[in-house]
């Protein structure tokens, strides 16, 4: 008897991985993945509803904000929920991301004003940058030995799936029921995350007896980051990089980014440790997931007005067009993911940085072929695929396995950090190729004065139906083609960062890492 008891005992530990069976580590996992879902659903699907939240709440001038606020406070709260992971438990930290995620939804749901509706993407952002961090981290840490890169695809994965499913789902969702409705949907869903975290994850990695808060180095932290990305998203339509308002900012950023360093050396326990610099493996790892950031993230921005300018396409082919870059970086980081344990991870950073820099040189070559374009697209999505999950995983090998928070955070907050700063640069290089042809063809002076300050304000403007109504054919045309051309520059950018890409990829430390997962 106590012989069958003892088998039954082993047979049930021969599914357990990381303190959990087979059926809870399923669990765990769908649970994370639903709160990716979620906090990526809802940075893509508010382009379709903006619209029609701005018809039925006006403040046509807060617009951007609605966009950006989120994008800020999930930047900013990425490291810090990083470092809290490596000192507390990430099951209670989990359950705070998703209630701040959660009451953010409820507030932006029921909001009458557009301030209060930037107020509310403000908290949902903070909770989903702390559950992408923890996510990421979570899933590293139930994965089986060997395994980390599977987890990690699956997660891009699901990145994947919401950019291709959150746009369409944004314009039935406001079609047929409501925008608020956008919001109130991530309420039951989320709910179902937190039960499923709360219940079954069970926590195995070992934490920092003595935790001492940087609490200097968290506040230097954000102030210097939300000074630079509000650089960033304000230059271009809104203000000139010599403007006094953007000169201020970067001094801000500037003094705080100094601030941050001196604060890191002394701190007893900081946010991001200064030493972490020297490993080869954490600092070319990062910087190639910035520039990866910085090239797709370009280069998905701003397709678009290519597909409709310089080719002619209209918003519908023009969404068709787009959909492969999507495909191919999920496929990629799938690839990548599954078959980590079996390649070396600095092969596929730096065939997926080769990738990236024929997509982005192809993307030049392409007037007027739709086809070829795609296939530019398509090359840098795959490449943008292995760069994301092998520099990852190379970022979480070099640092012993009680830093796993910070090392996950670093290179998720690069990211962020690279695809924000990218577009910035891009859309400025665009604006500035753009109002220099306008000037010298004289198209300005064909346009009606109102119509002209709002493409002026937003090139985009363009191929809005009512704008292109109310522009002379030829003018349009020859708007659109400007436009273009325009992008041209974006795509010059684009292969830059692909090639220093390259070069950190080219650094990558030969060897798995540093120290054991």
């Amino acid at each position: 008897m106590a012989a069958l008891q003892g088998e039954r005992a082993a047979a049930a530990g021969a599914d357990t991985t990381n303190g959990l069976n087979r059926k809870d580590r399923f669990l765990v996992i769908a649970a994370a993945l639903m709160a990716l879902f979620l906090g990526a659903l809802d940075t893509l699907v508010m382009g379709a509803a903006m619209p029609t939240i701005v018809a039925d709440m006006g403040g046509l001038e807060l617009y951007s904000w609605v966009f950006s606020v989120y994008l800020l406070s999930r930047a900013v709260t990425l490291p810090i929920f990083g470092k809290l992971a490596d000192l507390y438990s990430g099951k209670h930290l989990f359950g705070f991301a998703i209630a701040i995620f959660l009451a953010g939804s409820l507030v932006a749901g029921f909001s009458t004003s557009m301030v209060q509706l930037i107020l509310a993407r403000a908290l949902q952002g903070v909770g989903a940058g702390a559950a992408f961090a923890l996510v990421y981290i979570l899933l590293a840490d139930i994965a089986a030995p060997g395994k980390r890169g599977k987890m990690m695809s699956i997660a891009s994965f699901v990145w994947g799936l919401a950019s291709v499913l959150g746009p369409p789902m944004g314009g039935f969702i406001v079609n047929y029921w409501s925008w608020r409705w956008i919001f109130f949907i991530n309420l039951p869903l989320g709910f179902l995350s937190f039960l499923g975290i709360y219940l079954y994850f069970k926590e195995t990695r070992v934490k920092k007896r003595r935790a001492a808060l940087d609490l200097f180095g968290a506040a230097t932290l954000t102030l210097t980051v939300l000074s630079l990305l509000t650089v960033f998203l304000m230059t271009g339509n809104h203000y000139r990089w010599l403007s006094l308002p953007i000169i201020g900012l970067l001094s801000v950023s500037l003094a705080g980014g100094v601030t941050f360093y001196y604060a890191e050396k002394h701190a007893a326990d900081p946010i991001l440790s200064i030493d972490f610099l020297s490993r080869s493996g954490f600092s070319s790892g990062n910087a190639a997931a910035f520039l990866s950031s910085f090239a797709i993230f370009s280069l998905a921005a701003f397709s678009p007005l290519f597909i409709q300018g310089a080719l002619g396409k209209s918003p519908a082919e023009m969404g068709v067009a787009m959909i492969p870059l999507s495909l191919a970086w999920s496929g990629g980081a799938l690839l990548c993911g599954q078959t980590a344990h079996r390649v070396r991870k600095r092969h596929y950073a730096v065939a997926g940085a080769f990738f990236m820099l024929a997509g982005s040189g192809l993307a030049l070559t392409a007037s007027p072929s739709i086809g070829l374009f795609t296939t530019a697209l398509a090359l840098a999505g795959a490449g943008m695929g292995f760069v994301s999950i092998a520099s990852l995983l190379i970022v979480q090998d070099s640092l012993k396995t009680e830093n796993l928070g910070a090392a996950t955070a670093s290179q998720q907050f690069a990211r962020t950090l690279g695809g924000t700063i990218g577009v910035g640069i891009s859309g400025s290089l665009l604006n500035a190729r753009f109002m220099g042809k306008l000037s010298e063809s004289g198209l300005d002076g064909s346009l009606p004065p109102a119509i002209g300050e709002q493409i002026r304000q937003n090139i985009e403007q363009i191929f809005r139906p009512d704008i292109q109504s109310l522009i002379p054919a030829n003018a349009l045309m020859a708007l659109q083609e400007t436009v273009g051309r325009g992008v041209s520059m974006v795509f010059w950018a684009s292969t830059a960062a692909s090639l220093l890409c390259l070069i950190f990829c080219l650094y990558l430390p030969r060897r798995a890492g540093t120290f054991p997962n």
